[in-house]
């Protein structure tokens, strides 16, 4: 009868322990995972500031075209 109950310790220990190891990888994956997505983030971010710009070069004073250009401002800051 003991050793069963040290069969089936042992199993219950391998069990707990399969489970903490997978959950330990989810966590990584769920961090990589936002890691990336704040990447693109920014990467989209510069993109509208370089937008910006290129949209204030063409705009060449015109006040009403600049102020059309605020909207790439804005959705830069929409994505902080």
């Amino acid at each position: 009868m003991s050793a069963r109950i040290v069969v089936g310790c042992l199993i219950a220990v391998t069990l707990v322990v399969a489970a903490c190891g997978s959950s330990e990888s989810s966590a990584a994956r769920a961090r990589q995972s936002a890691v990336e997505a704040q990447e693109r983030a920014i990467e989209r971010r510069l993109e509208f500031v370089d937008q910006y710009r290129a949209c204030v070069d063409d705009a060449a004073g015109d006040n009403s075209k600049v102020e059309a250009c605020d909207t790439y401002l804005r959705a830069a800051a929409a994505l902080r």
